[in-house]
């Protein structure tokens, strides 16, 4: 026997509000779309993605550390409003 296994290993993303570590179908992917950080939860938005938790106190974490545009390459300031949106609408279901 080689002593694999045949489970498949689960990706994992760290979350840019509260550094933790997650399953990325726990973790909602966002984009830069000009001036704006815009969600994805789909995943298929073209570009680099940074990954935070669908939970507000992580997006308020990310914003509070200027952690979108850094992760996403960006200069200067990204406009989470539809973020916020997103996750306040996930977050009341």
């Amino acid at each position: 026997m080689s002593g694999r296994t045949r489970a498949r290993a689960c990706p994992e993303r760290t979350c840019v509000g509260c550094r933790q570590r997650a399953a990325k179908a726990d973790l909602l992917r966002t984009v830069a779309e000009g001036e704006q950080c815009v969600p994805d939860p789909r995943g298929t938005l073209p570009g680099r993605g940074a990954y935070v938790h669908p939970d507000p106190l992580c997006l308020d974490q990310a914003v509070r550390r200027r952690a979108f545009p850094r992760a996403l390459r960006v200069q200067g300031t990204l406009d989470v409003n539809a973020l916020r949106r997103h996750v306040e609408r996930t977050d009341s279901c």
